[in-house]
This record gives C-alpha cells, sequence and structure tokens, in this order.
C-alpha cells in the first residue's frame, strides 16, 4: 500500500487546521439535535441546479423532494404524490400532497408541481432522465397530469430522479437559472452555498413528514480521498462519503460501511470487427478472466463477483436469476491479437487491465495494452476502434430501472453499444422488458434480456463494486443507500 504524498498529508493538515468542518465533535457527542458534519466527494458542478447531476446533493442532504420515492427494491412509492394511477395509454394523474410548505413559506400546489415539471422539460440541455421523452403536466384540482409522447409503463420511476425535485416558484429565475436555496420542501432548508468548499443546512420545522433529529447539516468538498478519511479518523467529520480502498483498511472497522453500488465493471468485446467477431474467440476471453483473482488483487476483496449484468444492489436479479444455458464453446486462442483499452480516471481500471492482459496471454492471446484518460477515449472506443475494452458501468440510471442501460449497451440502435451488439434475439427481449408494466414482470423481463446479453459473450461482467462510506462512531443511522440518492435523514443523530 502507497504512503500518503507529501501533498496530500498537507491538502489533510490544511483542512484539519482551517476548521474546514466547523465545531468541536465532543460537544456534540450524545446531542440529539447537534449538527452534522458531512464530506463530500465532488463539489458542485452547476452551482446546485436539480437539472444537473448536482441533483443527487440536493437529495443526500433531504432538501429538495420528488413527486415519487424508490424502496430498496427499486418500488415507485409516494412521496410529495401521495398516489397515482394511469388514466391513458400515454397519461398518469398524480394526487399531490396537502399540507406542505416549501422553504420559503409558499405552499406545494399543483401549479408549482406543474412548473417544475415544465421548467425541467423546457431546460437546455434536459435533464438526463428526460433524454429522449416528451413529457409535459397540467395542473387541476389537487392533482397533475403527466402527458407523454409515447406510452411509457415507467413514469412514477421518472418522476422519483432528484433532477425532477419540485421546487418553490420563487427558486427559478428568468434568466434561467434554478436556485435550491431556501426553496425545497424537505427537512432540511438549504441556507447558503460557499462556491465549491461550503454547504449549510439547517432544520426546517415546517417540515411536512417527522421532524428531523439533527438541528443541521454543515457540508464540506472534499475531493481528496485521503483528507476525507482522515476527517474521520480525527472526528472533524461525522460522515465521510466514498472512502477509498486504500484508505478503509487505516480506518477503524466500525466506522466504515461497504454499500453494493448498482455498478458493474465489465469487459466488452468489440462484435464489429477484429478476431471477437468470432463467438468462440469470445467465449475463449469469458473462460480466461478470473474475477476471483480482480477482486482479491485489486480491490482487496471490497467488491462482489459478478454472476450477471446486475449485482447485488438489485436483490431481486440474483433471487430471480436462472441458470445460463445454450452457452457457445470457447476456441483456441492460437496466438490471436488483441488491443484492450480502458481508462486512467478512476484509479482501479488500469490495475484491472494488467491482470486481464496477464490472463488473456495465458490462455494464448497477444495482448496490446492502451490506457488514457477517459475523454481522450471515449470517442474511440464508441467507435470500436479496440477489441476489448474494460469500463466500471452503472446498470440502474436515473429511473432505477435498469433496461436503459440495456438497450444503450447492448442493442443494434444503442446510444452507448461499446461491443457493437447487433443481435435480434436481444433487441427483442430489450423491448419487450421497456414495454412491460414495473413490478414482478417486468424484473423477470429484465432478466431474460440479461441473459441473452450474457450468451452473446459480448460483455463479460466482472465484478460488482461497493462505496464505502465513513461514519463517525458518534453518528447514528445515516442513510447507506446504492443509489446515492440519501444519506442524511431525518433519522440521523449524533449519539
Amino acid at each position: 500500500m502507497r504512503a500518503p504524498t507529501p501533498l496530500v498529508l498537507a491538502m489533510t493538515a490544511a483542512l484539519l487546521a482551517s476548521g474546514c468542518f466547523a465545531g468541536d465533535p465532543a460537544a456534540d457527542a450524545g446531542a440529539s439535535n447537534g449538527r452534522i458534519k458531512l464530506a463530500m466527494l465532488q463539489p458542485p458542478r452547476s452551482g446546485l441546479s436539480p437539472l444537473s447531476d448536482d441533483a443527487f446533493k440536493l437529495s443526500r442532504w433531504s432538501t429538495a423532494e420528488t413527486l415519487v420515492t424508490l424502496d430498496a427494491e427499486g418500488t415507485a412509492l409516494p412521496g410529495l404524490a401521495t398516489g397515482w394511477q394511469r388514466i391513458s395509454d400515454r397519461a398518469w394523474e398524480f394526487t399531490i400532497r396537502a399540507g406542505v410548505s416549501f422553504h420559503d413559506g409558499t405552499a406545494l400546489t399543483p401549479a408549482a408541481v406543474a412548473n417544475s415539471l415544465d421548467r425541467a422539460t423546457n431546460a437546455s440541455p434536459k435533464p438526463r432522465i428526460l433524454d429522449g421523452v416528451s413529457l409535459t403536466a397540467q395542473a387541476r384540482e389537487g392533482s397533475v397530469v403527466v402527458t407523454t409522447g409515447e406510452p411509457d409503463p415507467l413514469v412514477p420511476h421518472r418522476l422519483s430522479s432528484p433532477q425532477l425535485a419540485i421546487l418553490a416558484p420563487s427558486a427559478y429565475t428568468p434568466d434561467g437559472r434554478v436556485s435550491p436555496v431556501g426553496t425545497g420542501t424537505g427537512p432540511f432548508r438549504l441556507v447558503s452555498v460557499n462556491g465549491t468548499t461550503t454547504a449549510t443546512l439547517d432544520r426546517f420545522d415546517g417540515y411536512w413528514g417527522e421532524r428531523a433529529r439533527a438541528a443541521g447539516i454543515d457540508v464540506s468538498f472534499v475531493p481528496d480521498g485521503a483528507a476525507r478519511a482522515a476527517a474521520i479518523r480525527s472526528g472533524e467529520a461525522h460522515i465521510a462519503e466514498a472512502v477509498p480502498v486504500s484508505q478503509a483498511a487505516l480506518l477503524d472497522p466500525a466506522t466504515i460501511t461497504e454499500v453494493p453500488m448498482p455498478r458493474t465493471n465489465t469487459l466488452y468485446l468489440n462484435t464489429r470487427s477484429g478476431p471477437f467477431r468470432d463467438a468462440g474467440l469470445r467465449a475463449a476471453v469469458r473462460e480466461a478472466v478470473d474475477a476471483d483473482e480482480i477482486v482479491r488483487a485489486v480491490y482487496e476483496g471490497r467488491a462482489d463477483r459478478a454472476e450477471g449484468l446486475l449485482g447485488p444492489a438489485l436483490p431481486w436479479a440474483a433471487a430471480g436469476r436462472a441458470p445460463l444455458g445454450g452457452r457457445t464453446a470457447p476456441a483456441p486462442p492460437r496466438g490471436a491479437a488483441i488491443t484492450l483499452a480502458t481508462f486512467s480516471d478512476r484509479a482501479e481500471l488500469p490495475e484491472v487491465a494488467s491482470v486481464v492482459q496477464q490472463r488473456l496471454e495465458d490462455a494464448g492471446f497477444t495482448v496490446t495494452q492502451v490506457v488514457r484518460e477517459y475523454a481522450h477515449i471515449e470517442q474511440d472506443a464508441l467507435a470500436g476502434k479496440f477489441d476489448a475494452f474494460i469500463l466500471s458501468r452503472a446498470t440502474v440510471l436515473d429511473s432505477g430501472d435498469p433496461v436503459a442501460y440495456l438497450k444503450s449497451d447492448f442493442t443494434c440502435d444503442g446510444s452507448f453499444n461499446l461491443s457493437g451488439l447487433c443481435d435480434p434475439a436481444v433487441d427483442e427481449l430489450v423491448r419487450a422488458a421497456a414495454a412491460t408494466e414495473a413490478g414482478d414482470a417486468r424484473r423477470a423481463a429484465v432478466l431474460a434480456a440479461e441473459a441473452a446479453v450474457l450468451r452473446t459473450d459480448a460483455a463479460i461482467p466482472m465484478l460488482h463494486e461497493r462505496v464505502i462510506q465513513g461514519d463517525a462512531t458518534s453518528v447514528a443511522d445515516s442513510a447507506k443507500d446504492p443509489r446515492e440518492r440519501t444519506l442524511v435523514t431525518t433519522a440521523t443523530h449524533l449519539r
């Protein structure tokens, strides 16, 4: 294990000396209404606009809320909407919760809900959850009718995306900016944001639900992983996001939690050109890769061997997955020359590539490895310029449903089809899954599509990643959410 560099040590010392995490940890001990000090991985990229990826911060701080929430299984549950019904092929009616106040003192109304949804629909660029989706919202007495351009059985799940959080009309300015400061509905009110350095939230005593136990949240943005881990060790932070694997062993085991992520480290094989047009050679790669070795050697055991594309963050996948038959037999590589590529932005991936290269060479392939920054390699990967590409890929996107991932990565017209796979059986099964209503039937259809993809060996899932969350022993009941939508909740408090 590498020792911290002088720069990391200097950053850590500077953070601790500057009082970046305000307050005395000892003073908070035992106070159920104390303030939670939170060290986050990434600073805001878009001024905390809910129409960007910054929306997930607002959700994790419990300041901005959506009409719908998701449980651990991905089932849609009431949020700011108390219920909904499908009133036509393309229209859904959502009953809006009564007695809810925005943080600016105005009331949650159907008109305010429709305004937030319309603003999202008309934004440029659109929130990712609405990519390719036509959606309109119309306020009625006590409800909002959401209409899509095409029949969409996943509308309630879409409305669970933090990017479709409902904010007060005052959040939206004429110049198109959206400010979440003092305009949400959650148990914590966003009071101030200090650029990309800190944010402050106070408990909102007018919250419609259970009163938050913590008095507030003091957020610091700390991109350096060693500094986040050090803040947990010193007591300067109560909760730290994304502790690096290399730092986890330095922490008290009682202060870390490994959370399965809906993210799979996958080896994509190019079926459009080169040696891997041959299904037998793809099968030879499947047999050669040793996922257990990668988990042990690269991730220090802090990952899960992949049995399919969908991992333990979706418990229903393992429960419903049947043994996979009908697979192609491996063909001898006979020195076939291949180019194996990945990117350096995620520190583990070049190490994974080295392990995979060794196993493929042992199996009889001749391997050339290419590693670049992601911005400089994505275009070539999508153009099919590599024979194999290692990618850490999110398998559940904003709707909490994996069909969008299967469609983008494995269908003939998929927008992120690294393998160039174009298999009629796969396309048909993905279409069937997309058209199926949410619930057990849709999950079964998803697993049928997954099995069809795996039989092609166009993608070889190796492992499912975990995120390591740091929690000081003085904090209780923080959320451990695989989708990274919740973190500090009404139950979170200091002992």
